[in-house]
């Protein structure tokens, strides 16, 4: 699965049955298009190959947090895995029922902790000893019980990005592995707290799934110590981190990712939850982006466009690798260019040495850019927040409204007179 959203016809390419000349000329460049049908088989990939397990799929928030694609996973019986009070107010829009939701995270605010309790989440992951008893605290003043999962950490070696590995003991995400049994002992006599779970992630993008077997083994071991402690769970947490194939990075089967979970975990007859965030949405997304000037000297030569680094974080950030198609000329050169944005950092880079032609004016497309692109941009060189599209079958149409100055000034410019 995760097929690219892009196909070619006669020197046109299209999302779906929409060339995406026409999303570039109505709605401008810089832009993040979506692919609907890529959403919806993604889930049903995943939903298919856990069909005989008693499972839970919480699509996490932070991948993307668009209402309109909020509400796809919602109306396909996703859950959500949250990490702010804010991401829990934009699921709140899309679905109030609220019994889907985990929250995830180390820092959680005594207001976020509130407004999570009062809307009945499904469970907090726990990951100290000093938020359980804040969230017990905070239950007891309002009068409710607390549901929480505790996110172990299993100090296994996710093999990814050192920026996205959370299941080390370097890492400040959850509680060591040799701890959890005794803070679990704690949280079983708290009077307001009920756990319901045990948690774990150990990472993001993970090609080789092998890791997460060694994760699925020691969270076993856990729930037997849980087990013969008498504290029993009703779900199992593994976490997200299923990546996909952003440079033809070979990305083990899914099947053999189930038949992990099968082997270690379905014995205790539990539901799995899942927090899958990039998988899901990060190959339904590229951002369209015009070319401004080509500048070439003896030593480099650059692709300038109208997108950034503030618009698309990965590249700068993890010097991640993301495919970049030039619409409006496909032939191969042997002229290299790094593709760079405006903005006033050498880092404001979008690719590096890729082997292209490019001419002023021609329409590029970053690839793969679903997950982690609008939701880690920002206004940096004070530049609007760009445009989302989504495509459904032969229709395009706005999700998110491209910002103005005068989005941008909003908060301050009534306060000036003060200053």
């Amino acid at each position: 699965m995760n097929k690219s959203i892009l196909r070619q016809e006669s020197n046109q390419y299209f999302i779906e049955d929409v060339k995406l000349n026409d999303i570039a000329q109505k709605f401008g460049t810089p832009a993040y298009v979506y692919s609907k049908k890529n959403i919806l088989d993604q889930i049903n990939f995943l939903q298919s190959a856990l069909s005989d397990i008693d499972h839970l799929i919480c699509f996490a928030v932070k991948a993307n947090s668009n209402l309109s694609i909020l509400k796809i996973f919602k109306e396909s019986d996703c859950g959500f895995d949250i990490v702010s009070g804010g991401e829990l107010q934009r699921v709140l829009t899309v679905d109030s029922s609220n019994s889907k939701i985990v929250f995830s995270g180390v820092g959680k605010t005594v207001s976020e902790i509130e407004m999570a309790l009062n809307n009945n989440i499904l469970a907090f992951n726990v990951e100290s000893e000093e938020e359980l008893i804040r969230i017990n605290n905070i239950s007891k003043r309002l009068s409710k019980t607390a549901k929480i999962s505790i996110r172990v950490n299993p100090n296994v070696d996710a093999k990814t990005h050192p920026y996205i590995s959370t299941g080390l003991k370097d890492n400040k995400f959850g509680i060591d592995e040799t701890n959890a049994i005794s803070l679990y002992k704690k949280a079983a006599a708290l009077e307001h707290i009920k756990i319901t779970g045990i948690d774990c992630h150990i990472g993001s993008q993970l090609t080789d799934l092998s890791p997460f077997e060694d994760a699925f083994i020691k969270l076993a071991s856990l729930i037997d110590e849980l087990e013969s402690n008498q504290i029993s769970i009703e779900h199992i947490d593994i976490g997200g981190g299923i990546g996909i194939s952003y440079n033809n990075e070979e990305i083990s089967p899914i099947d053999f990712y189930v038949q992990m979970i099968k082997k270690h975990l379905l014995k205790y007859n539990k539901k799995i939850i899942l927090e899958p965030g990039r998988f899901l949405i990060g190959k339904a997304g590229l951002m369209l982006t015009n070319v401004e000037f080509i500048k070439k000297s003896d030593h480099k030569n650059f692709v300038i466009v109208d997108a950034a680094m503030n618009d698309l974080m990965r590249p700068s950030l993890y010097n991640a690798f993301h495919e970049v198609i030039n619409l409006s000329n496909s032939k191969e050169s042997n002229d290299s260019f790094d593709i760079v944005g405006p903005i006033c950092e050498t880092g404001d880079f979008l690719a590096k040495e890729r082997y292209m032609h490019a001419n002023q004016g021609d329409i590029l497309a970053i690839m793969d850019v679903g997950a982690y692109g609008f939701s880690m941009s920002s206004n940096y060189n004070t530049r609007p927040r760009i445009p989302e599209i989504m495509v459904d079958q032969d229709n395009f149409y706005l999700i998110r409204e491209r910002e103005n100055f005068s989005d941008l000034i909003a908060h301050e410019e009534k306060l000036l007179e003060r200053s």
